[in-house]
């Protein structure tokens, strides 16, 4: 009994490389820039509670737009991974040049939205109880931050098609080593502005949002630079700029599945950032204690958010190859494999937990708060592992309008009024309220593994 288990649920050394040789490169990119990112965050941090508050608050909002581009490619990117494993490298090509193109659509949608509304944005998040005085200073710092930060948003975008594409072709290495040089950017020019050390200017969080952006054009030249002199390794880039044109039924057909990813994306974005929203009602301090929180969590959450990609790429390239039993058991293994990780990302997060709020310059009581937070988080990240897992499988299958009934209005529908009601209508301790929110997830689970269960995930969608 033990033995079948075994082989049922536990892969081989050589399963587990090729799974790491995937998510690896990408966990360490993602965690160098979360690392930095934290970073970033404690810099503020030290100047004032009001600025890093401000920088908070848009950078909930700025999410909410980066994970919109991530729907965008990741819809193309579910054919992209599929046409590579079908040896199909005009395929690959015409993604990329659809991810661009609808890429700069939202970008440019996404800029309008904040010059027209980015005030309002911001004080949905100040209506908590604290002084006017401290709440007028972060909405200041807020909409300076969020003003800079706009600059950003299209080599943010130009560098996510790249790399996203050379992901799905296998290529992990080249977008982990830009996104390590843009981090390394961004901590140095965080350091010099935010400070204003070796002459610069003390800029604040002004500061902060310009090293962000002088990262962000620097990591989008590092890989457009790379893809391009590498043109007999990345195939698809040859003659991709020759002309923009993308077959229609391949249109049709990223269309038909991309856009309910993308919809999920932004909705799945808006929902965390209403959750945040719902905190704040409470006091002033909980924007500040969730900011402190999510900041740790996110540099252990690219355990999860790795391991997913990595299913969604390994997955997606065995069904484009017409080996669906293959499929089936690598993605049982993967799936174990990832809760298995973040048990111990998890462990390593609630140590964590007594002494990262010590580092910032604010109340004990925001510390203290944070701590509470940090720990519920960490409880909580197996479960955030497999409903990830178990997302990245249906979303492999080109499955992505279950995908939005799985994962976005799961919340819209389940936590987010939860959340509404118990933050309004109750007086319920801020966390244990918190904890609620984060165990309504294991329904989530519970749906995807019947949904996973029953194959309808299963289907190869190039020819």
């Amino acid at each position: 009994m033990l033995h079948k288990l075994k082989k049922r649920y536990i892969g081989t050394k050589a399963f587990y490389r090729m799974a790491l040789a995937i998510a690896v490169p990408i966990m360490i990119q993602n965690g160098i820039s979360n690392f930095v990112g934290m970073l970033d965050n404690i810099m503020v941090g030290r100047v004032g509670t009001e600025q890093m508050t401000g920088v908070a608050i848009v950078n909930q909002l700025i999410f909410v737009f980066n994970l919109m581009i991530f729907g965008a490619v990741s819809g193309a990117g579910i054919f992209g991974a599929q046409f590579f494993g079908n040896g199909d490298h005009k395929g690959v090509r015409d993604t990329f040049r659809f991810k661009l193109i609808s890429c700069t659509i939202l970008t440019f949608i996404g800029i309008s939205v904040f010059l027209l509304f980015g005030d309002e944005l911001i004080r949905l998040y100040l209506q908590g109880e604290g002084s006017p005085e401290e709440i007028e200073a972060s909405f200041g710092y807020a909409k300076q931050y969020l003003q800079i930060m706009l600059v950003g948003l299209v080599p943010f975008f130009v560098s996510q098609c790249y790399s996203a594409t050379l992901r799905e072709t296998g290529e992990t290495i080249l977008p982990m080593k830009s996104g390590i040089i843009a981090v390394c950017v961004n901590l140095c020019f965080n350091a010099l502005l935010i400070f204003g050390l070796l002459g610069f200017p003390k800029l604040g969080a002004a500061g902060a949002a310009v090293a962000t952006v002088i990262s962000r054009f620097v990591e989008a030249a590092v890989v457009i630079a790379a893809t391009h002199r590498n043109k007999q390794k990345f195939k698809f880039i040859e003659g991709a700029y020759k002309s923009l044109f993308v077959p229609g039924t391949l249109v049709k057909g990223i269309l038909s599945k991309g856009v309910p990813l993308l919809l999920n994306e932004t909705l799945w974005a808006g929902a965390m950032a209403v959750l945040n929203q719902c905190y704040s009602v409470r006091s002033y301090d909980v924007v500040s204690a969730v900011n402190i929180a999510s900041t740790i969590t996110n540099v252990f959450n690219v355990s999860f958010i790795a391991m997913g990609s990595a299913i969604g790429i390994i997955i997606g390239q065995m069904l484009g190859g017409g080996k669906m039993e293959e499929a089936m058991d690598a993605n049982r293994k993967l799936t174990v494999f990832s809760v298995a990780v973040c048990l111990l990302f998890g462990a390593g997060l609630a140590c964590a937990a007594p002494f990262f709020p010590r580092i910032y310059e604010t109340s004990q009581g925001i510390r203290s708060m944070a701590t509470s937070f940090i720990l519920v988080s960490a409880c909580c990240m197996p479960i955030g592992a497999l409903a990830n897992a178990c997302y990245f499988t249906l979303r492999s299958g080109g499955k992505t309008f279950v995908t939005i009934l799985f994962d976005s209005c799961y919340v819209w529908v389940i936590v987010v009024p939860l959340a509404y009601v118990l933050s309004r209508f109750t007086s319920m301790p801020i966390v244990p309220l918190y904890l609620c929110c984060q165990l309504i997830e294991i329904g989530k689970c519970i749906v995807g593994l019947i949904m996973i269960k029953s194959g309808i995930w299963i289907q190869r969608i190039v020819a």
